[in-house]
């Protein structure tokens, strides 16, 4: 294939620029889940009512268009960071396909690495429905729910950059509670979804909202959570039977200062009538979250040793006669 030669000419990228790629991956997901809540916290979700026009007849913010204009320059503002995000994910893309040509058993580095570009083309059309069906409070909540899986898929790229393809190992039993947890991750991330959905920050005046009590939303949500710590102190029991190594440790410290810090905020948040501020800093928190828990989850199996830290070794030239 044409393109294949043409990434085969770029360099092999080191341990450290693998890294950063899959680190890059990581933000660039979380962050545009982040720069959604302030679009929406500042009423600015239909400062672009079109898609994938701004407005009737251009792609850019008109000021004569009868809209605020930093309503519209907000929502461009993150509809333009969507090719950020586009532009890291193809950069993740190239970097493990070029380890793959080096080292073609990379099949699962190079799978991984598609599903960004995929994820962001997906999100585009969903955020396009989102604006088309007029912030609808469900719409909203599935253009964020369908960010979660990046973000997670996103930390296993930047694991898999260091890691082996040999059939996972677990370091530690209790697989089937690390799943729960997951799951149930995600009902606490549904769950917020509803209580936004009935809350006052709509990102329009004229959005419909949920119909149902926020107090009530809350407790929900806030009932997952907890058992989502439940489950989580039932896999540190299995750690300390196990003897986990200090590494996994480490990471299910990291995800209870997480998850007890995005806990704390979202009471605060609620006891202060939410706040637009605290808002986005609830959605940043809800990313830390699936990055810490991701984080747990690849680092409780073994893939073996990374093999593609560096260039294959060159082959010898056959000598001419």
């Amino acid at each position: 294939m044409p393109f294949t030669s043409l990434v085969a000419r770029l360099p092999f990228p080191s341990a450290a620029v693998q890294r950063a790629v899959g680190i890059a991956a990581v933000l660039a997901q979380a962050l545009i889940g982040v720069t959604g809540s302030v679009v929406r916290v500042t009423g600015s979700g239909l400062g672009c009512p079109t898609w994938p026009q701004c407005v009737s007849g251009s792609l850019v913010p008109k000021h004569d268009s009868g809209i605020d204009a930093l309503n519209q320059w907000i929502e461009f503002s993150n509809r333009m960071l969507t090719g950020v995000v586009i532009a890291v994910a193809a950069v993740a893309v190239i970097t493990a396909w070029r380890v793959q040509i080096d080292h073609p058993g990379r099949k699962r580095l190079v799978k991984l690495a598609w599903t960004m570009p995929g994820g962001v083309v997906l999100q585009a059309v969903v955020g396009g429905m989102t604006v088309l069906a007029k912030l609808e409070w469900w719409t909203v909540a599935i253009h964020f729910l369908a960010t979660t899986p990046l973000v997670w898929l996103a930390v296993l790229l930047l694991r898999a950059f260091r890691e082996g393809d040999e059939p996972a190992r677990l370091l530690v039993p209790g697989r089937s509670i690390l799943v729960a947890l997951a799951v149930v991750m995600w009902l606490v991330l549904a769950a917020g979804t509803t209580v936004t959905g009935a809350g006052p920050h709509s990102g329009d005046i004229n959005t419909h909202r949920l119909a149902i009590s926020v107090e009530s939303l809350a407790q929900v949500h806030g009932g997952l959570l907890v058992l989502y710590l439940l489950l989580l102190a039932v896999f540190g029991l299995q750690l300390l039977r196990a003897g986990a190594p200090k590494s996994l440790w480490q990471r299910y410290t990291v995800v209870w200062v997480v998850a007890a810090a995005q806990g704390g905020l979202g009471s605060l948040q609620y006891a202060l009538g939410v706040p637009e501020a605290m808002v986005s800093f609830h959605v940043l928190g809800a990313m830390a979250v699936i990055v810490a828990t991701a984080s747990l989850w690849v680092g409780s199996r073994d893939r073996g040793p990374a093999v593609s830290l560096t260039a294959a070794p060159k082959k010898p030239e056959l000598a001419t006669a």
